[in-house]
C-alpha cells in the first residue's frame, strides 16, 4: 500500500515497497520516507493521518516565498505540527541568473534536474543531507510533489537499488496524480492536462528519469555527496 490516505492531500506516497536487492526484505522499507505536495493542503485530520503513518519530520524543498497558507487552503489547529520538525531545504535559487535562463522553461520536466545540480549543487546536496539527518518518518515535499520532489525521490530510490523502470513509474504516478488540478501552484501548465496529454508527456520524459536513475552515481558525484551520506540515505530505505 504505497499510496497514503492523508486527508486533503493528494499525491502522497510511501517510498517503501519497491523491489531492491539491497534490502534484506527484498524491497524498500515502508514508514521511512514519504513524498507529497505542499503541506498546507493537509487538514487537521490529514495531520492526524500523517502522524498515524509515523510522521516525525518534514523536509520542504520549496523556496521561502512559496511557503505559507493560500486562499482555499484548510485552516488547521495551531498545534497541528506540534512535535514535528520542519526543515527548509530549497533545491532552487530562483534569483540565480543561469538557473532562471536555463531551468525556468522546463521546471515541470525532469529535463531540468541535471541543470539544477550542475548550477546549484550545494542546494541539492543540502536537501539530501536534510533527508539523511531527519528521523525515521520524514515527508519530503515541494509544491506539486512532482518535480523537485521527483528529483530527490529519484536519487533516493536509485541509490537504494530500485530499478530505473520502477523509479520512472514512481515519477509518472505523481504526474498522473497532479495533472488537471490547480491546487498547488498558479500557472502550472499541467493543471489543464487531460489523460491523453499526460500519456504523451510521459512517453517523452520517463526515459529521462530512467537515464538519471541508471547513472545515479554521476548525480551524487555532481552534487558532491560522499560515501557516508549515500550510505545513510540508502540505510534509511533498506536497513531494518
Amino acid at each position: 500500500m504505497r499510496e497514503l490516505d492523508w486527508d486533503g492531500y493528494r499525491n502522497v506516497r510511501d517510498l517503501g515497497g519497491l523491489p531492491t536487492p539491497l534490502s534484506p526484505t527484498g524491497a524498500t522499507l515502508a514508514g521511512r520516507v514519504a513524498r507529497g505536495p505542499r503541506r498546507e493542503l493537509l487538514t487537521d485530520r490529514g495531520w492526524q493521518d500523517a502522524r498515524a503513518w509515523g510522521l516525525r519530520a518534514v523536509v520542504d524543498l520549496r523556496c521561502a516565498d512559496e511557503v505559507g497558507r493560500r486562499d482555499g487552503d484548510p485552516f488547521v489547529a495551531p498545534d497541528a505540527l506540534s512535535g514535528i520538525t520542519v526543515v527548509s531545504a530549497p533545491t532552487e535559487d530562483q534569483d540565480d541568473p543561469e538557473f532562471r535562463e536555463v531551468c525556468f522553461p522546463i521546471l515541470d520536466s525532469p529535463e531540468y534536474w541535471r541543470h539544477n545540480w550542475r548550477i546549484l549543487p550545494h542546494l541539492v546536496l543540502g536537501a539530501l543531507r536534510a533527508v539523511a539527518d531527519a528521523p525515521t518518518g520524514v515527508l519530503v515535499h515541494c509544491s506539486a510533489g512532482r518535480d523537485r520532489t521527483g528529483m530527490v525521490s529519484t536519487l533516493l530510490l536509485a541509490d537504494a537499488g530500485v530499478s530505473p523502470a520502477s523509479v520512472a513509474e514512481d515519477y509518472a504516478a505523481s504526474v498522473r496524480a497532479m495533472a488537471g488540478t490547480g491546487t498547488h501552484a498558479p500557472g502550472d501548465r499541467q493543471a489543464s492536462w487531460d489523460a491523453e496529454r499526460v500519456t504523451d508527456w510521459l512517453a517523452t520524459v520517463t526515459p529521462i528519469v530512467e537515464d538519471v536513475a541508471a547513472d545515479v552515481d554521476a548525480a551524487f558525484a555532481a552534487v558532491g555527496a560522499d560515501d557516508d551520506l549515500r550510505a545513510r540515505l540508502r540505510a534509511g530505505l533498506t536497513t531494518p
